[in-house]
């Protein structure tokens, strides 16, 4: 069963990334702490298709795994069962694999899975697909840092 419309709207907003690199427009489906899926439409006036492949411009596959992230990020950080983990990052892939990409006017849908947790340590799988044509797929390692903002732990020769 996936979550009401403002959970949706509530695991969006969870996203930390400012606008310029968020690469999911909706979240349309949530198992929360399950499975996500979102979507983000290629508008083609991203300041990073200016310089990719220019004349053909196409979405970067390093951003279809992005995307993944962010997607597998929301569903962990509304999992009922653990804490939340406000500083998730993007630390390990696996198994990636680029089949295509998505061009100016197509919308990828992003699909994320959590497949272990333990701890600060989140692991997923993610695709993206446009249309019906799988683009990307991915195995993901997310980890959650202590709430202290970065540069501010001592070092262990400071103590």
């Amino acid at each position: 069963m996936t979550a009401p419309p403002d959970l949706l709207q509530l695991a969006l907003r969870s996203l930390p990334h400012g606008p310029e690199f968020r690469f999911v427009d909706r979240l349309i489906s949530l198992v929360p702490g399950k499975t996500g899926v979102g979507e983000y439409r290629v508008r083609g006036d991203e300041y990073y298709l200016r310089g990719h492949l220019p004349g053909e411009p196409i979405f970067p596959g390093v951003l279809l795994v992005e995307a993944g992230a962010q997607v597998a990020g929301m569903v962990a950080q509304e999992d009922p069962a653990n804490p939340s983990l406000p500083r998730l990052k993007l630390t390990a892939l696996r198994a990636v694999k680029i089949f295509g990409s998505a061009k100016p006017g197509e919308t990828l849908r992003i699909e994320a899975t959590i497949t272990g947790r333990l701890g600060l340590m989140v692991q997923a799988t993610a695709s993206a697909h446009v249309r019906d044509v799988k683009v990307m797929s991915a195995e993901l390692v997310l980890i959650g840092t202590a709430n202290k903002p970065l540069g501010t732990q001592e070092s262990n020769a400071a103590r």
